[in-house]
């Protein structure tokens, strides 16, 4: 892998060698990444929690299925919202990450973004990386780092998406797609 100054709106997609529970076939969209740490939302872990039961006015405006997501082991009692949005500009209470991904202030009245928004999710948590740890993950082949696309955010059957983001790479790495779930049992 080459060194990428920033990581930032690209997807980390769990090796099947990260024993890590939190984290078992796990698709992340990295929010943010610099000298100071990463942070990112797993976009594969809904809850049973319906956006509206926790955020009023929210849970019109996300994607199906419309459900809080897990977005990792920190803060589970904060939410975030991602959002999105096509075109150059977004509206008042959305901040772009990368591409037309950006962030939601949940604080904003929802109506204020309404017209605007392609997609939403809620997420509860995030995981957070300190300085210098995401990288020993990556030497250490915990994760691989591929190119988002905008439907990630909003894929509608999100217990697929890491075999689907791994399906559509090149070569190799799209044959882990095709690793069994439990490989003792070949």
């Amino acid at each position: 892998m080459t060194e990428v100054s920033s990581l930032t709106g690209r997807l980390l997609v769990a090796t099947p060698a990260l024993a890590d529970p939190n984290f078992d076939r796990a698709v992340v969209l990295l929010l943010d990444h610099d000298e100071k740490g990463s942070l990112g939302v797993v976009l594969n872990r809904p809850t049973p929690v319906d956006v509206g039961d926790i955020l009023e006015g929210w849970g019109e405006l996300a994607g199906e299925p419309g459900v809080v997501f897990q977005g990792g082991p920190v803060s589970l009692d904060s939410a975030l919202g991602v959002a999105v949005i096509p075109g150059e500009e977004g509206p008042l209470g959305w901040r772009r990450v990368h591409g037309a991904i950006g962030l939601v202030d949940l604080e904003a009245p929802p109506e204020l973004l309404a017209a605007a928004l392609g997609s939403l999710r809620i997420f509860a948590g995030y995981a957070g990386w300190g300085p210098g740890q995401l990288r020993g993950e990556l030497s250490e082949g915990a994760w691989y780092v591929v190119e988002s696309e905008p439907g990630d955010v909003s894929a509608t059957h999100p217990e697929g998406l890491w075999r689907a983001v791994l399906r559509r790479q090149r070569g190799k790495l799209a044959m882990v797609a095709t690793y069994p779930d439990d490989p003792s049992l070949n």
